[in-house]
């Protein structure tokens, strides 16, 4: 019992000890990375799926030690809890000390001055008590206490405590921060959605079935989301002449509360680092694409239109990749296998501004310049009514390899342009509307994050700032055989001596001007030339 109490004990000194808080907060970081560099499935399961499939050794054991998930993984979770352990376990002993040591009075002055760092002598005029209360109110900002023993009189002075304060606040913020971050990912939520612009459909976000992608804390159901519904009247990005974006903003309709009801919309310019903040959620603008507009006429003269996002591909140009699933007007083909071996599927390439290498389609800009695409045609059962999960931006090339879908043209067109295929059908690229990517976060705690940042930072400049320093001063009158020699009576010999505690830097010439200020005569003294010695 005695060992197990005694392995007890040397575990939880060891834990709660600052270098294995230190040691800890590295770990958190180191522990963070590879969140930043893998795909997270809370975030976009699609790139996980596609980084298992494009490394089929590495992939599967990087997923059972959940580094598609580190965030919420085993490990990290301990790391967490242990430096949460570490912190309290280290801070409370401090801030029980430095409670007691904000009680206590400045330390006695030691036996021998000489001994210390910083030491000089020298001589004033007056009563040592008088003399010892003058030199205290001289040091403003000092605690100071005054002895009196053995004929002599000591003054002890002591600066800095607010260094330890801030030490301990900055600690005490990390441990709030942490709290916080946690109370965030437990009571939060964040969903992300694709909402056309040009006055498209909109979305409302009553439920989390409204997101394409949504992430909720270990306390949200989905039950309670604050209801609000967005609609995109327009987007605008600026680019450089290479390409790159410079800014982009949509203007937005939203409404919340009693507008859901009256039907009234408000407007709001969304931008970039500029989110709509409304009852505690923030709708940020992400990104962006393009979706196109084809309509396809059926050879019985009635039409379909879809209109969908495609997904960019490459980021400078935006040249994107997609796919429509069209399905036949009821009643055209009143048999069902038939009607599903007449689904049009269109799958290929937009670019926003045309550029062609023969036949082969890219793009050279961003922006809505020339608008083309290059698409295959297919013709077949495009998986609509199976019931399986299909991918929005490809088809499932098993309906191609089994014969279900046949691949009836290959074409390039433009705004406006259209191909006629084998049995009459019309396909027809219309146009192009731009997409947003808003995302809807949710954090209760994230007021409390900066609060605790700020103060973090302000503990961190005060322990920066503040130095500590202590100095000790005694007094003791001429002895009577110098008395008699002396030029003024009552001549009080003045030993200084004064310690770093903390910062040595800069510590020699506060304590030349220290020692200046404590032995200048009083205001209504006669200036005496005393001189100090100095020994360093």
């Amino acid at each position: 019992m005695t060992r197990l109490f005694a392995l007890v004990r040397n575990t939880w000194r060891g834990l709660t000890s600052m270098g294995t808080a230190l040691v800890l907060l590295f770990l958190v970081a180191l522990a963070a990375v590879p969140g930043a560099l893998l795909p997270q499935r809370s975030l976009n399961a699609s790139k996980v799926d596609e980084y298992l499939a494009q490394h089929p050794t590495i992939g599967p054991w990087l997923d059972r030690f959940q580094f598609f998930e580190v965030f919420g993984s085993f490990w990290f979770t301990a790391i967490y809890v242990l430096l949460f352990v570490s912190l309290v376990g280290c801070l409370t002993p401090r801030m029980i000390e430095h409670a007691r040591t904000l009680r206590a009075t400045p330390v006695p002055a030691p036996r021998n001055l000489g001994r210390l760092p910083k030491h000089a002598e020298g001589s004033v005029t007056g009563a040592p008590r008088a003399v010892a209360e003058r030199m205290a109110s001289r040091l403003r900002g000092w605690r100071t206490v005054i002895r009196e023993q053995d004929g002599t009189t000591e003054l002890s002075a002591e600066k800095g405590y607010l260094r330890e304060f801030g030490n301990l606040v900055f600690h005490f913020s990390l441990l709030g921060l942490l709290v916080a971050v946690a109370a965030g990912k437990m009571f939060g939520y964040e969903g992300n959605v694709i909402v056309i612009a040009d006055r498209g459909p909109g979305f409302c976000s009553a439920s989390p079935a409204a997101f394409d992608s949504f992430r909720a804390g270990n306390t949200v159901d989905g039950t309670s989301l604050y209801p609000m519904c967005i609609r995109v009247n327009d987007f605008e990005a600026n680019y450089l002449d290479n390409g790159q974006a410079t800014s982009f903003s949509a203007n937005i309709d939203y409404q919340v509360g009693e507008d859901l009801v009256s039907g009234q919309w408000q407007p709001y310019k969304l931008e970039v680092n500029r989110p709509l903040r409304v009852g505690g959620d923030r709708v940020y603008l992400q990104g962006h694409g393009y979706a196109p507009t084809f309509t396809v006429t059926f050879p019985n003269g009635q039409t379909r239109s879809q209109t969908i996002q495609w997904r960019p591909d490459d980021q400078l140009t935006l040249l994107s990749s997609g796919v429509m699933r069209i399905d036949p007007p009821a009643g055209m083909y009143p048999d069902e296998g038939e009607r599903r071996k007449n689904q049009i599927a269109i799958q290929g390439l937009l670019a926003p501004t045309e550029l062609l290498h023969g036949t082969l389609l890219s793009s050279s800009f961003p922006a809505l310049n020339n608008p083309a695409v290059a698409v295959d045609i297919y013709r077949g059962d495009t998986g609509l009514d199976t019931g399986r999960p299909q991918s929005l931006f490809t088809l499932d090339p098993r309906m191609i390899d089994q014969g279900r879908l046949t691949k009836v043209d290959r074409v390039n067109l433009r705004l406006g342009q259209d191909v006629r295929l084998d049995d009459g059908t019309v396909v027809r690229f219309e146009r192009v509307t731009p997409f947003v990517n808003l995302q809807v976060s949710h954090d209760p705690a994230q007021v409390w994050v900066l609060v605790f940042a700020l103060t973090m930072m302000a503990g961190l400049l005060v322990s920066l700032v503040v130095r500590r320093r202590r100095i000790w001063v005694r007094l003791s009158p001429v002895a009577a055989a110098d008395a008699e020699n002396a030029d003024v009576a009552g001549t009080v010999n003045v030993e200084l001596g004064g310690l770093a505690r903390t910062d040595n830097s800069g510590w020699g010439d506060e304590f030349e001007r220290l020692v200046e200020r404590l032995l200048a005569p009083a205001p209504d003294a006669a200036v005496d030339p005393a001189t100090a010695r100095e020994k360093v």
